[in-house]
C-alpha cells in the first residue's frame, strides 16, 4: 500500500502558490473538474474520483490531524464510462459528494493540488508520495515540511479533515440553523 505524507490548508493566495510552483519548475499536469463520491465504508475512507485527468477508486486510511500526516492509499484506476458508481451506491450507499476544480502539479515524487471546492472555498494540498516503498517516511516528512515553508503556508491555515468531512459539517450546521 503506497504511503504519503500530506497536508491540506486553506489558501488565501493561490496565485502566489502557482508562481512559486512554476518558479521551481513544477510539472503542470492540467486542471481537472473532479467529482469525488464518498461511500459508507467499514474502515478507512472510500471514494470514487471522476475527472478528465484522474479517475480512480480510492480507499485510504489517514489520521485527522493538523499538519503533515501519513496516509495509506489503495488506488484502482477506473474508466469514465464505468457503472462502478451505480454499483457502489446501491451496495454501500453514498455519504457525500465533493465537487472541485483541481490544478495538479508535480515536483519529483511530490504532488501539489490547488483546489477550489464548491461550498468550501480555496485550498492547497501537498502529497509527498512513496509509490514503491523506496522512500523512508522521515524523507517524505522532510519533503512535505520543506514545501510547507516554500509555499508560505501558515500553520493556522492547516486543516485536519477531508473535504467530505467539512461539507458534512457545513450541511449539519445549516440544518440546525433551519430547524431553529
Amino acid at each position: 500500500m503506497p504511503v504519503t505524507v500530506e497536508i491540506k490548508a486553506h489558501c488565501k493566495n493561490q496565485d502566489r502558490v502557482r508562481e512559486i510552483l512554476k518558479s521551481n519548475n513544477a510539472d503542470f499536469k492540467g486542471v481537472d473538474h473532479q467529482i469525488d463520491t464518498y461511500f459508507h465504508a467499514k474502515s478507512g475512507r472510500l471514494k470514487l474520483r471522476e475527472g478528465k485527468i484522474e479517475n480512480n477508486l480510492i480507499h485510504y486510511f489517514r489520521e485527522d490531524t493538523k499538519g503533515s500526516r501519513e496516509s495509506r492509499v489503495n488506488l484502482y484506476q477506473t474508466k469514465t464510462d464505468s457503472t462502478l458508481k451505480e454499483i457502489l451506491e446501491k451496495a454501500m450507499g453514498s455519504r457525500c459528494v465533493v465537487d472541485k476544480k483541481r490544478e495538479i502539479y508535480f515536483i519529483e515524487n511530490v504532488k501539489f493540488h490547488i483546489d477550489d471546492v464548491k461550498g468550501l472555498g480555496k485550498f492547497v494540498e501537498i502529497e509527498a508520495i512513496d509509490m514503491n516503498g523506496n522512500i523512508p517516511k522521515a524523507k517524505l516528512q522532510e519533503q512535505c515540511n520543506f514545501y510547507i515553508k516554500l509555499l508560505e503556508i501558515n500553520a493556522k491555515d492547516l486543516i485536519s479533515q477531508s473535504y467530505s468531512d467539512l461539507l458534512e459539517q457545513n450541511s449539519l450546521f445549516n440544518q440546525i440553523l433551519i430547524e431553529e
